[in-house]
């Protein structure tokens, strides 16, 4: 195997593969990257065997042929080298040389035998999303899921596609976040759990524009997102998802219309008297014209009121400030509308489409502040 191609290319082939190498494993070969080098293509894969990336790159085939060296050592070794033409070529005793301008590596390659290669998704299912509605609605529900939960449900994504709509939904034990999208065509229904981690790769490695589409193929094992010169394919979650239509409630007894952006922002300077440690409560005292947001910590006390338009009785509840600033992060919308039935019961916020629904569960709380 012998072939050419810019340092810029291969260091963004190896930077989207890595992302499917594991950091810690019994089994070395998962270690590596496997390089195919085959008349006018160049691939590079990486498989932890719950998620696998392959992505093709520029370059000048020389020689045909395959290897699978080490990830990490190939890639330091790439990020290092000069901003110039790199040669990559097979010599003897199984090592490979990799050299730029005056820069020369000899390093070793295992049989890509031991390799193994990516699952084959069947491409029977599939539906189309720009890059950019892709990376912005899973970052819109992402920060829900459970990093680290029994209940692997809790772990992943659902996707449910129903006609023209795509629906993300995702949840831990105290949250829910739901969008909603329209897609340029009706597809067949069909769902499926996503895990968290292959989310959050495939964001780093889509680059979200707006011209360029994501192709997602379903299967019963797996699902596969391909778009410009790579693939992503990735293990489902077994099991049947979460009953979300009967966790909601859009009953409610006060309604509260607020800025967003009004919102957010006192709600973010309270959170400067709150460290990890303290889990002290964000109280909103809702009254007429306003909501007074309350804090108390082991800092000091804060207190600002946020004009709103209100529907219903006062109340006064208090919630985990993260989940509140998460979701209205999360929100575009110039005003946000937060619908609520006491200071027991969860709290919904939701435009009047339910193209987002954010369900936060309440916290216990002593008026005092």
């Amino acid at each position: 195997m012998k072939f050419l191609c810019t340092k810029s290319n291969l260091l963004k082939g190896v930077s989207i593969a890595s992302k499917a190498v594991p950091s810690k494993t019994t089994m070395p070969i998962l270690e590596c990257f496997m390089i195919n080098a085959y008349g006018n293509t160049i691939k590079i894969t990486a498989n932890d065997m719950e998620i696998g990336i392959e992505t093709v790159i520029e370059g000048m085939v020389i020689e045909n042929g395959s290897i699978a060296v080490n990830a990490r050592l190939f890639s330091d070794i790439i990020r290092k080298l000069p901003d110039n033409e790199v040669c990559i070529q097979i010599i003897e005793n199984n090592q490979v040389k990799i050299t730029c301008e005056k820069a020369r590596f000899v390093i070793g390659y295992k049989n890509i035998q031991e390799f193994s290669a990516l699952p084959d998704v069947i491409k029977n299912q599939s539906i189309t999303i720009s890059q950019y509605s892709l990376k912005k609605i899973i970052g819109q529900t992402i920060f829900s899921i459970a990093e680290n939960e029994s209940n692997l449900m809790m772990t992943g994504e659902c996707f449910e596609v129903n006609g023209n709509n795509l629906k993300i939904t995702a949840l831990d034990s105290c949250r829910i976040s739901i969008r909603n999208i329209s897609l340029k065509e009706n597809y067949e229904k069909t769902k499926c759990i996503v895990p968290g981690k292959t989310l959050n790769d495939l964001t780093k490695i889509i680059e979200g524009d707006m011209d360029k589409d994501v192709e997602i193929y379903f299967s019963s094992n797996h699902i596969m997102f391909e778009f410009e010169d790579t693939k992503v394919v990735s293990r489902v979650i077994e099991g049947e998802f979460f009953k979300i239509d009967q966790m909601l409630s859009f009953d409610y007894q006060v309604k509260v219309r607020a800025n967003k952006n009004e919102l957010y922002d006192s709600i973010d300077r309270a959170t400067l008297l709150i460290n990890e440690s303290d889990k002290k409560p964000l109280v909103m005292d809702i009254k007429d014209d306003h909501v007074g947001i309350k804090i108390k910590s082991f800092s000091g006390t804060m207190n600002e009121e946020v004009e709103i338009l209100k529907e219903g009785k006062d109340l006064m509840i208090a919630f985990n400030p993260k989940f509140i600033k998460d979701a209205l992060r999360a929100i575009d919308d110039e005003e946000v509308s937060l619908y609520m039935v006491n200071a027991k019961n969860p709290c919904i916020i939701k435009d009047e489409n339910e193209s987002y629904i954010y369900m936060i569960l309440p916290v216990n709380f002593i008026p005092e502040v």
